[in-house]
């Protein structure tokens, strides 16, 4: 499905996105790594997280967070780029998205955690693609069955694998490990793509 670039408003921001339209009333946002380390809504992996949710027939909507590509604004470590999550998902329930997935890759998935800990959060579901527990704080106390799957390679240099391992049981949640694979997904797009397109077969099961 073709893409369209919006712009929506956030306070007295405006945010970018790439919107992706279905005719289905499912949607999902998409959350892209480190603003201030290159990470924007062209990312390799958010891009096969968009191409997956769309080949699925979902509305996607992909977004570059304040101060990134022409989301105006400055980056704010986290606090204010909450905000620009819940501007986006209210953008999908506005156009008549009801039911909404989140995606968070790296950085965007620690941003998503904290959006998800509230209670006023839009999100149906979640996905986490390697999440930097290694450099972010991520609470899973409060987390508990908000996750429903958790995806890293297996040398990832930004998420130790014991340590989540210790944390997906009270998660409640699924854990893919790709092998050959490290934190930022090289020539190992389609094995993610893949994946995601499974688990969201299998949810429809």
């Amino acid at each position: 499905m073709k893409e369209e670039q919006i712009y929506i408003k956030n306070n007295d921001l405006m945010i970018e996105g790439l919107l992706s339209r279905s005719p289905e009333d499912k949607g999902v946002v998409i959350c892209h790594p480190h603003s201030l380390m290159g990470g924007s809504m062209h990312n390799n992996v958010v891009q096969a997280i968009q191409e997956a949710f769309a080949e699925e027939k979902y509305t996607s909507l992909r977004f570059n967070f304040r101060g990134v590509g022409r989301s105006t604004g400055n980056y704010d470590e986290g606090k204010g780029e909450q905000e620009d999550i819940f501007a986006v998902g209210k953008y999908l329930q506005s156009i008549g998205i009801l039911k909404i997935s989140f995606v968070g890759y790296s950085f965007g998935s620690w941003v998503g955690s904290k959006v998800i800990e509230q209670s006023d959060h839009p999100f149906a579901d979640a996905i986490f693609i390697s999440p930097p527990i290694n450099y972010f704080d991520f609470n899973f106390t409060k987390l508990s069955n908000k996750i429903n799957m958790i995806i890293c390679g297996d040398n990832d240099q930004f998420c130790d694998l014991n340590v989540l391992k210790e944390q997906i049981n009270d998660l409640n949640a699924k854990l893919k490990i790709i092998p050959d694979t490290d934190h930022f997904y090289l020539g190992r797009e389609k094995e993610l793509l893949r994946i995601l397109r499974r688990s969201l077969n299998n949810q429809k099961n």
